[in-house]
């Protein structure tokens, strides 16, 4: 990827590097990284002896970006898209951004354009966010004063030009003029899936590499009894997962992202998941019985009989009290993206469990984040 702000802006510090040689530097710290995890005695690097078990997923180096967000930074009555400056302090001022898909690229200098000619629409917008989808993007413009009738008019003209769906964003008000979700369609394992994916809800940012997850999770399992899934989201691995189930139990705190997954079952004639708006502290209090949930009264938990567990948390990792809980199941399955987080959590289930198959997954190029994925096996 070629970026005319390499070395100024903060978005990317390894840019340094070419793709490549991003990619084994990744490969080789995580390879470090847990290294304590395996019989010291097989190598110097031990999981190099378990290559096999060991795989790698590379992402498009550039137009990956499928969600971004960008500050507005105001000139008169001219404005830019801004972005911190690398070293901290202050930003960089920029007209493109080649990490972003090609259909938001594009759109973001009309885009631009369009706002700057119209004073209701520039007059102190801080921030626009992008969601791209197969089908549509979608744009928040967000501001420091309160929107009302008169932006909903000004706003449609960028929905008609654009051929976008726009929602505006003030404190405690949100416009929406037609959609607040886009349809995105993925193409996985040989199938096709329908997702209804809400603004402001979490998403995976790089549908390539999102993709190649869910291949990755797919191809390691065998046809079997009950999925319980914790921090489902709004379905993205729940509703391809399910073909592989006899019923999937999956919970989420999220109520949009509940909502989405429901309508993406719809659009998929998805019928074995249920979907449980609860914390994963609290449903394992209800597993356990411990407690007692008045919105547990019309499942029959007792009905599952659970082979794996599914985990992606956040990147603070799992609680100790949920690790001990998923530590009864034969299979977990787990998505981090936070290694250190990863490997802590590893390590508590090291004595019970032994990493069968790990992945790293290249969701954020040029940067040294990086998704994985370890299935664990009880011992």
């Amino acid at each position: 990827m070629h970026c005319n702000y390499f070395g100024v802006c903060g978005s990317c510090k390894t840019y340094e590097l070419d793709y490549e040689e991003q990619i084994e530097k990744k490969k080789e710290l995580t390879k470090e990284l847990f290294s304590s995890l395996y019989p010291k005695s097989t190598s110097s690097l031990p999981l190099t002896a378990h290559a096999e078990n060991f795989d790698v997923f590379t992402s498009p180096s550039s137009n990956y970006r499928s969600r971004a967000e960008f500050r507005i930074w105001h000139e008169g009555d001219d404005l830019h898209y801004a972005m911190n400056k690398l070293e901290g302090k202050g930003v960089v001022l920029i007209d493109n951004c080649p990490k972003v898909t090609k259909d938001i690229e594009a759109l973001m200098p009309e885009l631009r354009e369009l706002i700057k000619k119209d004073s209701v629409l520039r007059d102190k917008l801080f921030s626009v966010e992008f969601l791209s989808s197969s089908t549509k993007v979608l744009v928040s413009l967000l501001y420091h004063k309160k929107i009302d009738e008169s932006w909903d008019e000004s706003a449609r003209v960028l929905e008609e030009k654009l051929n976008i769906s726009v929602i505006g964003r003030s404190r405690k008000v949100k416009r929406v003029l037609s959609d607040d979700f886009v349809i995105d369609t993925l193409h996985v394992a040989n199938k096709s899936y329908m997702f209804k994916i809400i603004e402001g809800g979490f998403s995976q940012p790089n549908s390539f590499v999102n993709v190649k997850m869910i291949e990755w999770v797919l191809s390691h399992i065998e046809e079997t009894k009950d999925l319980l899934e914790l921090y489902c989201g709004h379905g993205n691995f729940s509703i391809p997962l399910s073909g592989k189930f006899r019923k999937v139990l999956a919970t989420e705190i999220s109520k949009p992202s509940i909502k989405s997954a429901k309508d993406s079952c719809v659009m998929n004639n998805v019928e074995n998941i249920e979907f449980l708006r609860m914390s994963v502290e609290d449903l394992t209090s209800a597993l356990n019985k411990e407690r007692e949930f008045n919105r547990l009264k019309d499942f029959d938990l007792d009905s599952y009989d659970f082979s794996h567990v599914f985990v992606d948390p956040p990147r603070s990792g799992i609680d100790e009290k949920s690790l001990e809980f998923i530590s009864q199941f034969d299979t977990i399955i787990y998505i981090s993206c936070n290694p250190m987080t990863l490997k802590r959590d590893s390590e508590f289930l090291k004595d019970t469990f032994m990493i069968k198959d790990f992945a790293i997954f290249d969701q954020f190029p040029h940067t040294e984040h990086l998704e994985s994925g370890v299935i664990l096996k009880k011992i």
